[in-house]
């Protein structure tokens, strides 16, 4: 007997979960990032702490991970009671009532098939998680890098503004003397109220910017942030095998994409389960009545009155077969779908890498072409026409050729330093880690 039920009590653990599965809700880990900048990394710590978005993100992750236990759990038991409107008349005594209990057990292997699709979706969660954290990363280095163009654009054209007073005053002072024209006054006039405009227009691109940064920070959209200070390139060797590789390992779009080829998998296997039936067993309870009657209360039977009990086992018949085919063909289905994605998602990925990748070995030969060699040949000319100018031999427009030629290098250059930043978040971006390592 005891050897008949230890093999029962081994049968029913089979049907219950198949395998040992359990599930750990995985840590959450700070994210690592590039940031040459001490203000740029206390927005992202801040944005990464109370973005509404990637909150959102979380909560659906973790909400995913509470369906293992619903899955993974045996059916509810079913009571059931019957009470007969005619008794059945046996010979200890009258059937009066039932009660049954029965409980459901999924064939070998169902439950634990359920709780491992589940947690795979839960874990491809996890990764869209992860996929908005570095999305809000890269959102806020990119406005962060236009804010530091356009205070970089403003504190130019200040410095070009002063510049312009300067050269007002000498015409000013020639035009008193007799040694100049007016028309060299008002031009150089016109070229300042040209700077005043263009302030106004940074400052208000400047506002917009600030706005941007602290929705992503979940603040109050007119809360001030300090000007961003001058920022330096940083110098690193890009070589494009070694950043596909990285994102091979690290981009969270391609994790995603594998938790759900495994999650697919696993349904092809659990489709193909429904082809076998589930077990039911239950357990009842006869309550029977004494004997009324004459003769029983003339001579009572052995075991009058006695209750009855059953035990039965049940299982379905899986008959619909084109039912459960189709459930197999459309889990196939999605696993061939899955696999596209993943191998689509790797081409955007690599395009991506490339892309960037070639657009900051351009940036980057701009901004030192620009550094040395364009602005000091431009700052010489201005110089030397400033000596001109002061002694006569040449007039107010060729000054501000030569100023108007300084200052559009300079604001050129202050773009490429904010693009080529901007490059650089974008790819580590694309590879879903830290860059430059």
């Amino acid at each position: 007997m005891k050897q008949r039920s230890g093999f029962l009590v081994m049968i029913l653990q089979l049907f219950v979960t198949g395998s040992a599965f359990s599930t750990q809700l995985q840590t959450v880990d700070e994210p690592d990032f590039y940031a040459g900048d001490l203000h740029l990394q206390s927005y992202i710590e801040a944005a990464l702490e109370s973005n509404p978005a990637l909150g959102e993100a979380l909560a659906r992750y973790r909400g995913a991970l509470q369906k293992v236990p619903q899955v993974t759990s045996l059916p509810d038991p079913m009571l059931s009671f019957t009470q007969f409107i005619r008794n059945v008349e046996t010979r200890v005594g009258p059937q009066l009532n039932v009660l049954t209990i029965s409980q459901k057990f999924p064939w070998f292997g169902k439950l634990d098939l359920k709780g491992r699709v589940v947690f795979k979706e839960a874990a491809a969660q996890y990764q869209v998680y992860r996929t908005r954290e570095r999305e809000i990363i890269a959102q806020v280095k990119r406005a962060f890098y236009d804010l530091s163009y356009v205070d970089r654009a403003a504190e130019i054209s200040q410095e070009d503004q002063l510049l312009l007073e300067h050269y007002e005053e000498l015409a000013q002072i020639r035009y008193s003397t007799g040694q100049g024209l007016q028309q060299a006054v008002i031009k150089i006039q016109a070229e300042i109220t040209k700077i005043i405009n263009r302030l106004k227009i940074l400052n208000q691109q400047r506002v917009s910017l600030v706005a941007r940064l602290n929705t992503l920070m979940d603040r109050p959209p007119q809360e001030p942030l300090p000007p961003v200070e001058q920022l330096a390139l940083p110098q690193m060797t890009l070589n494009l095998e070694e950043l596909y590789d990285l994102g091979e390992r690290n981009r969270q779009e391609l994790k995603a994409v594998m938790a759900r080829i495994e999650k697919s998998e696993q349904s092809i296997d659990l489709a193909k389960k429904d082809y076998w039936p589930n077990l039911t067993l239950s357990a009842g309870l006869i309550n029977v009545g004494k004997r009324e009657d004459p003769a029983g209360l003339l001579m009572p039977p052995p075991d009058n009155g006695k209750n009855a009990y059953s035990f039965s086992v049940g299982i379905n018949i899986p008959i619909r077969r084109d039912k459960y085919n189709a459930g197999v063909l459309e889990a196939t289905e999605g696993l061939i779908a899955n696999r596209k994605q993943y191998l689509n998602i790797r081409n955007e990925m690599e395009f991506s890498i490339r892309d960037q990748a070639i657009r900051i070995e351009t940036l980057r030969e701009q901004v030192e072409l620009f550094e040395e060699v364009l602005i000091p040949q431009a700052e010489e000319a201005l110089r030397s026409t400033e000596s001109a100018y002061e002694t006569g031999q040449l007039g107010a427009l060729d000054l501000l050729d030569s100023e108007r030629v300084l200052l559009e290098l300079r604001l050129i250059n202050a773009r490429y330093y904010a693009d080529y930043l901007r490059a650089l978040a974008n790819l580590e971006r694309a590879i879903g880690t830290k860059f430059p390592r």
